[in-house]
């Protein structure tokens, strides 16, 4: 099946994008990576003879895959070209369910403003005022507790002897 898989998905990846990427997925699948449209589809096999998963997602910032935002058993025995033409229809669906996203989150804020930027050079917490790393004074207040209490201990033990 995994053979059938590759070949079918070669040949997709050629009509539908120029630049493509096919490799082998950890279930037994084939994905096809676009990295210059951001978009990924995967065929995996269904366990019905001549039929195959196909989903389709986004490439995320660093070329991780984001998960499949459209699904769908097709039948493998029909053309590349009607493969090609259910591909096409389930990475427009992942394309408006990303303006779907990123237009809700525009009105949220403002259709006229722009999302802020990330700030990977700002630290995650902001650094107290102090000047160095030295015990604090909560930490010698513990200290002097338990050494408090080692001595009485010590006296208890050793006090009524005369030593």
């Amino acid at each position: 099946m995994y053979a059938e898989l590759r070949d079918t998905a070669t040949e997709l990846a050629g009509v539908l994008w120029r630049e493509h990427t096919v490799y082998r997925e950890r279930g037994g699948g084939v994905v096809i990576r676009g990295e210059h449209v951001g978009r990924w589809i995967s065929l995996a096999p269904t366990g019905g003879k001549d039929q195959a998963r196909l989903r389709a997602g986004r490439l995320l910032d660093g070329g991780t895959t984001a998960p499949a935002r459209s699904e769908i058993v097709v039948d493998l025995t029909v053309g590349t070209s009607e493969l090609a033409a259910v591909c096409r229809r389930l990475l427009a669906d992942v394309a408006a369910a990303e303006t779907e996203q990123v237009a809700a989150v525009g009105a949220g804020r403002g259709a006229a403003r722009a999302p802020r930027p990330s700030r990977p050079d700002r630290p995650a917490r902001a650094r107290r005022n102090r000047p160095s790393r030295h015990t604090g004074v909560g930490s010698w207040v513990v200290l002097i507790c338990v050494v408090g209490v080692v001595g009485l201990w010590a006296y208890s033990v050793f006090g009524g002897y005369g030593y």
